[in-house]
């Protein structure tokens, strides 16, 4: 019976998804550093995120405010924390595929799957809260 966890996890591990090899953090940081990306999901746009030296992160959800983080790894995964919600960790994998990049989220809904829509050196645009009444 204690056999049965780590059978579990080579099985999934071993899904259609993990197919392509996982990014190291050396490799992420090589391909993201510099870059604003935009991420889609299901066909629909997600997310965009510029990735600054020293694994720092800009995100913005689409037409949403910009959120400042960092990102660090853990084993295979790649995770966020985000000034507003310091508690609260994003952990992902990620792949490169015929695309460019691909993730899977690694927490509750882990059906989520992203993937890169656009590649830019430019910065991330990020308009303030509304003001005014």
């Amino acid at each position: 019976m204690k056999y049965l966890p780590q059978a579990l996890l080579m099985a999934w591990l071993a899904t259609p998804v993990f197919a392509q090899d996982l990014m190291t953090a050396e490799e992420f940081e090589s391909y993201v550093t510099g870059q604003t990306l935009t991420f889609g999901f299901d066909g629909q746009p997600y997310g965009i995120e510029e990735f600054h030296p020293g694994r720092r992160t800009t995100w913005a959800f689409m037409g949403d405010e910009c959120r400042e983080g960092r990102w660090f790894d853990r084993d295979e995964q790649i995770c966020f924390i985000y000034d507003d919600a310091p508690h609260e960790e994003h952990c992902w994998v990620f792949w490169r595929g015929e695309q460019g990049l691909n993730a899977r989220f690694m927490g509750e809904g882990e059906g989520t799957k992203l993937y890169e829509v656009q590649r830019s050196s430019r910065p991330l645009i990020c308009p303030g809260p509304e003001i005014g009444v």
